[in-house]
């Protein structure tokens, strides 16, 4: 009965492949280079940010089949965050507070990325938005090709099946 009660669920195990593969990507040289991310706390985490924004938005989209591994992703995401605070020195006393901040803008972010993929084929929108948060106003030229691979990425995760998700077997563009 212990066995049962401490061991993982799947979709759990599942989120944790999938915040993996959404961690790697995120690390990837060419957002950093060719497309101008900045290399900051703050670029990193608007990077990363995206990156869990579009495959929660591609499991969202696979129906109900894929909302438990869609909220184990978002939870270890927060776990994720919780952690990398404590490890940059933040007191325990202010962790609740950094981290209330923090879930404010994630989802404003979920909200601005949803509004700029419904207004799509008008990419303005996106690229404004990448504007605001990826590059804060410092490199408007980039933002093109960042809606370019945020759209290319997107299109990719359309097109792989459920399972891939479930196994945490899918793959992403590269950047």
């Amino acid at each position: 009965m212990l066995n049962r009660l401490f061991r993982p669920r799947p979709e759990r195990e599942v989120g944790r492949a999938l915040y993996a593969r959404v961690v790697d990507q995120s690390r990837e040289p060419g957002l950093y280079g060719a497309l101008g991310a900045p290399d900051t706390v703050e670029g990193r985490f608007e990077v990363y940010t995206l990156h869990v924004v579009l495959l929660l938005d591609r499991l969202n989209r696979l129906g109900p089949q894929a909302k438990a591994v869609s909220q184990a992703l978002f939870d270890t995401y927060v776990k994720a965050l919780d952690h990398a605070l404590r490890e940059l020195g933040v007191g325990d006393l202010s962790v609740g507070r950094k981290m209330r901040r923090l879930g404010e803008a994630f989802f404003g972010r979920v909200k601005s990325y949803q509004a700029a993929f419904a207004a799509l084929p008008d990419e303005q929108p996106l690229r404004d938005l990448l504007t605001r948060t990826v590059y804060a106003e410092a490199a408007v030229d980039r933002a093109p090709a960042l809606a370019a691979y945020v759209l290319a990425q997107r299109e990719r995760l359309a097109g792989q099946a459920l399972e891939a998700y479930l196994q945490g077997a899918f793959a992403w563009g590269p950047a």
